[in-house]
């Protein structure tokens, strides 16, 4: 091993240590940020790496990727709202999975030009690589139009579903294992990457805007491995130690957030959650409430809060939507200042992306501390005087519970119907994600403040401050 190959893999085992070390902090939001900056400490370390090795055909091609590449991501990071992290996320993931699939085409047209034809073993990393990758690329574009509301966020089915999809993949399973037994061309392998494309769209489509939290974290494992085995046929660790650690830490996270809704993956893929509800469900989870739906003022709501002692605020992808974290910090701090205990609920899926509210409410300053999940909270409802509801409907939808034929039955949610008090604050009626109805807000204890929620919520802060 030459001193070069021995400080190229040297330079690789530090880069390992930091994606692992920034993935173990990243799992607290008090040391998230550290952990960002170790992973892209170790990213510079592994890209300037790279550059000295001895492999690189090109130096042109990289210094006009780099210089096309670099901006568009800098001034895209800057530019996006919070609220549209969720497609920024699903972008940037399925061009990670895209590039996986053109890197694999590449080498597979490098080796099919050279004096001999490529042996099956040097074909299934490839073949693999490019399957994955595109499957990632075309879903991560699917969720990023559902999300972007550029098409409908419901589910697409149709008749026959099932059996296309079913030979969408027979199709690609044929046409690889047709290439693997020998049989080399170049149109074969176009064949492969197109039905790969068409599977990853046909994937995603039946699947409803509610579980696009769960897909984004599917795909971005599927990319990570879809990196790892490029990485092998490539022969570059860094790749295979990246990949791995992104499919690994994207599958642990796809099973955690079914775990949290209390489905299994196979439904999240399969279910077409968030269809049109029939007229069954419709009418039962109507049943389950109260009766008339009471609305309130401004003026009233804040009068409740500023004479509270405990108040649980239970935020959702509504106050994403108003950019309202802001506001609802300083309602939070004029409470305090009048001795009311205030805490945050968090649900595991309240948003488009895990982790969605722990970052809103970070960047508006809330207290870390202030942040409690789903399970530590729940049992402090009831004690609370009042549960304040902002844009959240179906994490809070008591039809989980007890409406055994409802879309969400079994999903764990806030118990927010257990306070004393529960305020929602929505700008109407319309139903979340789920399609269906909340009777929550028909419950007796409830009172619905209609408006933008930052607005309402600059109300109820002022009116509080001046109580």
């Amino acid at each position: 091993m030459t001193a070069t190959q021995t400080i190229l893999a040297f330079a690789y085992l530090v880069t390992a240590v930091l994606f692992i070390l920034g993935l173990k902090f990243l799992s607290s939001p008090r040391s998230a940020r550290t952990g960002n900056i170790l992973a892209m400490i170790g990213m510079v370390i592994a890209v300037v790496a790279t550059c000295f090795d001895a492999s690189i055909i090109s130096w042109t091609d990289i210094i006009i990727g780099a210089l096309i590449g670099a901006p568009i991501g800098f001034v895209s990071a800057r530019l996006v709202k919070m609220t549209a992290m969720p497609q920024m996320v699903a972008l940037f993931n399925g061009a990670g999975g895209g590039a996986a699939a053109l890197v694999s085409t590449g080498e597979f047209l490098r080796l099919f030009e050279g004096s001999a034809l490529p042996t099956w073993d040097q074909l299934l990393p490839i073949v693999l690589s490019s399957i994955i990758g595109s499957v990632s690329f075309a879903g991560s574009i699917v969720a990023f139009a559902k999300l972007q509301e550029l098409m409908t966020g419901r589910p697409i089915t149709y008749a026959g579903q099932q059996i296309v999809n079913a030979i969408v993949l027979l199709a690609l399973l044929g046409l690889s294992g047709w290439l693997l037994a020998g049989n080399v061309s170049v149109p074969v392998f176009a064949g492969i990457v197109g039905a790969a494309l068409l599977l990853g769209v046909l994937g995603v489509l039946p699947i409803g805007g509610a579980d696009m939290p769960v897909v984004i974290s599917l795909l971005n494992s599927f990319t990570g491995v879809a990196v790892a085995v490029t990485g092998f046929a490539l022969n570059s660790t860094v790749l295979i130690i990246s990949g791995t650690l992104v499919g690994a830490s994207g599958t642990l996270l796809t099973m955690l957030m079914a775990t949290a809704m209390n489905r299994s993956l196979a439904n999240v893929l399969f279910g077409a959650f968030g269809a049109a509800p029939k007229a069954g469900e419709a009418t039962a989870a109507a049943a389950a409430g109260g009766g008339a739906v009471r609305s309130a003022s401004a003026e009233d709501v804040a009068t409740m809060l500023a004479y509270s002692r405990s108040v649980i605020i239970a935020p959702g992808y509504g106050m994403a939507v108003a950019q309202a974290q802001h506001a609802v910090r300083e309602l939070a701090a004029n409470l305090e200042k009048r001795g009311v205990d205030v805490k945050f609920a968090i649900h595991p899926v309240a948003g488009r992306m895990p982790g969605h509210m722990n970052v809103l409410l970070a960047e508006a300053n809330v207290p870390y501390d202030q942040l409690h999940e789903m399970d530590e909270i729940n049992p402090q409802f009831e004690a609370a005087d009042v549960a304040l509801v902002i844009g959240a409907n179906d994490v809070t939808n008591p039809a989980a519970r007890n409406v055994q034929n409802s879309p969400i039955y079994g999903m764990p949610i806030l118990d927010v119907d257990k306070a004393k008090n529960v305020v929602v604050l929505k700008r109407s009626m319309a139903t979340g994600f789920a399609g269906i109805d909340n009777p929550l807000f028909e419950n007796p204890k409830t009172m619905m403040l209609f408006g933008d929620a930052k607005d309402s919520v600059q109300k109820l802060a002022a009116d509080v401050a001046a109580a």
